[in-house]
């Protein structure tokens, strides 16, 4: 249904008649004079929907459909009678809100209608705004775009914000947040400036090298500022993808022998009947996935077939493919432990189920069984000590967000500090001057591409695509 009315409010609105000025994405430049309306609230009955609007008509939109026709005082709600603006028909009695440029989220001229969210009268005002001139729906990303176009937010407080709208566990709303905040373009920007500050020294240098006033030992701090720097990227870049894997999930893979209960405890973490659970041996014959919240962690779980010799076909490709996820004790239990966590890229707990089933006097193990945690699935008992040790884990794995420096949580942010990295690497090696500052320009270029984008539309289009219309 909302599909059809967006497709009817396209149809009513007179703004895409007109040919404008467009960028990569379809979107308009700041300067287009285009004026754009969408439904900002999740689609579907709710208590309120929010509908705003953005660019120089959205005055004259505001004063077309209510009553009094007089702007609200800015950045205030105020309560007002919504009317079409053709036909005069009450559509709904709603709270505007008024923000004029350049201090609003696009920094253009905005309003906004929270009005009651039954369909109807979401349709009703979407289609009154459709009538007013000048105005056109808004594309996928636009309003957040146009933020971008008039300095609102850095390109990586965009990925931020789309971050924090698609974030479904504590772990990447904090993440999201500090990216939202600015701490990772703050960060590079500071970077940004010290090469600024270099590569005007190095350019001095072969500009007046043989100027007495020029300061002794000027080639000497650029190539301190330089060293610090490779150590400030080297670091971040050494983080095994932890921003990348926070965004998109760890992998944690539950394997063992044929009713060890691995199904119940994939059931007890994901805390839904995800697994078939019997005393019949073999009851798995897949690999089954779902994704899960772990302590505030994406975690793509994963319940495999019981490592023994399938009866069958079907059981067999699943025994199959749960070894090829780990194999289990002797195998890869004492090898992994043998190991450093830091020098293995898969960790590994050894959870041993069935703790209700041993003597009051606890396990009776011996020294050749690694370090374990003990669970019941049955009871609940040994959970919290396993959750905290899944938290731990986790955190290694994704990066702690709650602390630190800034996570990088794309592969643009790797490839853009790595071409700086590379670059410094050139101006270490250079044996002329003015290599040396056009090695700088480079490493400075990825850095500022990082945090605007550098102009490519194409990267653009890529990012802003991640939004929902009217974000």
């Amino acid at each position: 249904m909302w599909r059809g009315l967006w497709t009817l409010v396209a149809r009513a609105a007179r703004g895409p008649c007109r040919p404008c000025t467009r960028q990569g994405s379809g979107a308009p430049g700041p300067g287009s004079g285009a004026t754009i309306f969408a439904l900002s609230s999740g689609q579907g009955r709710c208590g309120i929907a929010v509908i705003r609007t953005s660019g120089p008509a959205s005055g004259h939109a505001l004063r077309s459909l209510t009553a009094p026709r007089d702007l609200p005082r800015a950045r205030s709600a105020c309560l007002r009678r919504l009317i079409d603006p053709l036909s005069g028909e009450p559509l709904d009695r709603a709270l505007v809100l008024w923000f004029p440029g350049p201090q609003s989220f696009t920094g253009e001229d905005c309003a906004e209608f929270h009005v009651h969210g039954g369909p109807a009268v979401v349709s009703g005002v979407l289609q009154a705004l459709g009538r007013v001139p000048g105005l056109r729906p808004a594309e996928a990303g636009e309003f957040t775009r146009r933020a971008f176009a008039h300095g609102k937010l850095s390109l990586t407080e965009v990925e931020g914000l789309a971050d924090l709208i698609h974030a479904e566990t504590e772990a990447q709303r904090r993440q999201a947040l500090r990216q939202l905040d600015g701490e990772l373009g703050d960060l590079c920007c500071g970077w940004a400036k010290t090469l600024t500050k270099a590569l005007a020294h190095v350019e001095a240098y072969i500009d007046f090298g043989e100027d007495d006033n020029l300061e002794e030992g000027i080639l000497e701090r650029v190539d301190s500022q330089v060293r610090e720097l490779e150590v400030a990227l080297d670091t971040h870049l050494r983080d095994a993808r932890r921003g990348q894997r926070l965004r998109s999930g760890a992998h944690v893979v539950v394997t063992g022998p044929p009713n060890a209960g691995k199904s119940s405890l994939v059931n007890l973490l994901s805390r839904k009947p995800v697994s078939i659970v019997s005393p019949e041996p073999g009851t798995t014959r897949d690999v089954l996935e779902t994704p899960v919240d772990l302590a505030g962690f994406p975690v793509l779980l994963s319940d495999t077939a019981g490592l023994r010799e399938g009866k069958g076909p079907v059981e067999q490709e699943g025994v199959r493919r749960a070894r090829e996820s780990c194999n289990f004790l002797d195998t890869v239990v004492t090898a992994a432990m043998a190991q450093s966590p830091n020098g293995n890229s898969q960790r590994l707990l050894l959870v041993l189920n069935k703790s209700d089933l041993l003597p009051p006097g606890g396990p009776d193990l011996g020294p050749e069984v690694p370090s374990h945690l003990l669970l019941s699935c049955l009871t609940g008992e040994g959970l919290d000590s396993l959750l905290e040790a899944l938290r731990k884990e986790l955190a290694a794995v994704c990066g702690d967000p709650f602390r630190g420096p800034p996570l990088l949580t794309r592969a643009r942010h790797q490839h853009h500090l790595q071409g700086c990295l590379d670059a410094l690497g050139h101006y270490k090696q250079a044996k002329d001057v003015a290599l040396a500052a056009e090695a700088l320009r480079i490493a400075r270029g990825h850095l500022t591409c990082l945090t605007s984008g550098g102009g490519t539309e194409e990267i653009l289009d890529i990012i802003f695509q991640d939004f929902c219309v009217g974000k």
